[in-house]
């Protein structure tokens, strides 16, 4: 038998609940996985209703682990077996399995296993009875358990080392303990979270799980969602990068520590959204061509680095100089050809708007990742993700837009009357600042509701580009006859200099008449007061670029 204390969080990250469960360990093998980022939560400021602190829950996780040692210590006696995950048990079996056997099982038909420590265990009987909910603990289902672990270390105690050896079923073969690399030229790319749904592997592309992209107004950086166009370079921290242009009498070449010892550190709070975001919405209503993205191809860090108007002033660079157009940047991620990825932003955004445009270093007090640009990215805020080229090696002044493929050819508008019998990318102007937007994160679509519960819980976000705040974002279940206002959590950004998503969060009856179903839909407005259209179909293009229409969710309502 063990105890289990609990903790409740409420929305605004504040301890709302305790409570101490008696178990018994035969009958609830409990408090496996919790979720993979409830370890970071943006709470309130009690000396300031406007300020919010990005913050880990130190304290509580200690109180948590100090309980838990102490009832398990009084009731060890219970314990007959002290094999750890480490040691395994010569009365259990010795079976061995293939990652590719395990990664099949991910659902009750075929039972649901995990693998820790080079071990396999089958959770199944436990999933449902899992104390942060049957979703999350299914995010490592047919995967390994140690990068959820490594976020949520207050898993990495004996007692639940021994609880999960309960459900020990066998080892890994010895050739699938190292993940076997693909050859060619995505071999040398970074590892990633399992907990990413990927969209594609070569180049790799995934978005945040809905179930965890609410839960921190700064996104984790290992479940920011990930966009690559091409192999990620593999670069040192002393790479350097080079600006040039005909305004320039010689090229200026700066190291990342150039850039960190002569200029001032400026960090900002920025969401970057891909433009193909929510793009199977339009699939839905015809088939377009891009990643099938759902609603989290977007995330949010506060970004580390120096201005680029302070660069480009310090280099030499006349702001009043009307032959520069435009601010060219290129990567060093590189197409077969030899050719990087690079797109180009008008130079007013910088020079006349001083948009705070940044070259940065750090995301979320830590150096970029490799798939997230390090050591050195552009971050653009407000401007759509393929203008924030990762990977920087080059910064161009010119009178003229960057001629490469994705600024030329690719993110870019359309009528939905065009399509790609009739297309003339010359006559379509590159995406730049983004539109207002909001999705649902939870409920997840199809799942289910008890109509005893009353009402309903969701949670979602809102972003817009350009600056604009979010002002309200509006939430129906009854098809748009009647709306609720939810409750919004924000950056402590201006309204009108927001660059920031918003989360937001509501609680909402569920209909009398609601036949079995419910669809729940949430709509967003910014400062300028631009609001989202109704439905999907007049904002369809052929690339599936600027989804932006009401989110859509369908429930199942569950009656006795």
């Amino acid at each position: 038998m063990f105890f289990e204390l609990r903790l409740g969080l409420n929305f605004n990250g504040k301890l709302l609940t305790r409570h101490i469960c008696y178990s018994n360990s035969r009958y609830h093998k409990r408090c496996l996985i919790s979720s993979v980022a409830n370890n970071l939560v943006y709470r309130r400021d009690e000396e300031s209703e406007k300020k919010y602190h990005y913050t880990t829950y130190h304290s509580a996780f200690l109180f948590t682990s100090v309980i838990a040692a102490t009832v398990y210590s009084f009731y060890s006696d219970v314990f007959k077996s002290k094999a750890s995950c480490n040691e395994k048990s010569t009365s259990l079996p010795t079976s061995t399995y293939t990652r590719e056997e395990v990664s099949k099982k991910t659902s009750k038909e075929t039972g649901i296993w995990v693998i820790y420590n080079n071990k396999v265990f089958d959770i199944t009987a436990f999933v449902e009875n899992h104390p942060g909910g049957s979703s999350k603990i299914m995010l490592a289902a047919g995967k390994n358990l140690e990068p959820f672990w490594d976020i949520y270390a207050i898993h990495k105690k004996d007692e639940i080392f021994e609880m999960l050896n309960e459900f020990y079923i066998g080892d890994l073969e010895k050739n699938d303990w190292i993940d076997q690399k693909s050859s060619g030229p995505f071999a040398n790319d970074p590892p990633r979270h399992p907990g990413l749904l990927v969209c594609s592997k070569e180049p790799f592309n995934a978005e945040t799980p809905s179930i965890l992209l609410n839960e921190n107004l700064l996104t984790p950086n290992e479940l920011f969602f990930i966009r690559n166009h091409l192999p990620v370079p593999d670069l040192s921290n002393n790479a350097e990068i080079v600006i040039e242009g005909d305004c320039l009498k010689e090229p200026i070449i700066l190291s990342v520590e150039d850039i960190k010892a002569k200029f001032e550190k400026f960090k900002l709070i920025a969401a970057i959204q891909c433009a193909g975001n929510r793009r199977n919405e339009m699939n839905a209503i015809k088939s377009v061509k891009g990643l099938t993205w759902n609603h989290s191809a977007i995330s949010n860090a506060e970004w580390g680095g120096v201005l680029l108007y302070d660069i480009l002033i310090s280099a030499g660079v006349d702001p009043n100089n009307s032959n520069i157009k435009h601010i060219h940047f290129e990567g060093c991620d590189l197409d077969p050809s030899g050719a990087p990825y690079g797109a180009s932003i008008p130079a007013d955004r910088v020079f006349k708007k001083q948009l705070p445009i940044i070259i940065a270093y750090e995301m979320n007090g830590k150096p970029l990742s490799r798939d997230h640009g390090f050591p050195l990215r552009v971050i653009a805020p407000g401007i759509v993700g393929a203008r924030n080229v990762k990977w920087l090696k080059r910064i161009i002044l010119s009178d003229k837009e960057y001629n490469g493929h994705w600024q030329q050819n690719d993110y870019k508008p359309f009528s939905p009357n065009i399509d790609w019998h009739n297309v003339d990318f010359k006559k379509a102007m590159a995406i730049q600042e983004l539109p207002v937007t909001s999705a649902i994160c939870l409920p997840l679509n199809d799942s289910t509701v008890h109509e005893n519960e009353k009402e309903v819980t969701i949670k979602g976000y809102a972003y817009s580009g350009g600056g604009c705040g979010i002002i309200r974002v509006d939430v129906s279940v009854d098809g748009g006859k009647t709306w609720v206002t939810a409750d919004l959590v924000q950056a402590d950004q201006n309204i009108t200099d927001m660059y920031s998503w918003t989360l937001w969060e509501c609680s909402v009856p569920i209909p009398i008449d609601h036949h079995g179903k419910m669809e729940i839909i949430c709509k967003a407005q910014d400062s300028s007061c631009n609001t989202q259209p109704e439905t999907v179909g007049p904002v369809w293009n052929l690339r599936g670029v600027l989804n932006n229409a009401w989110h859509r969710v369908q429930v199942n309502v569950e009656t006795d």
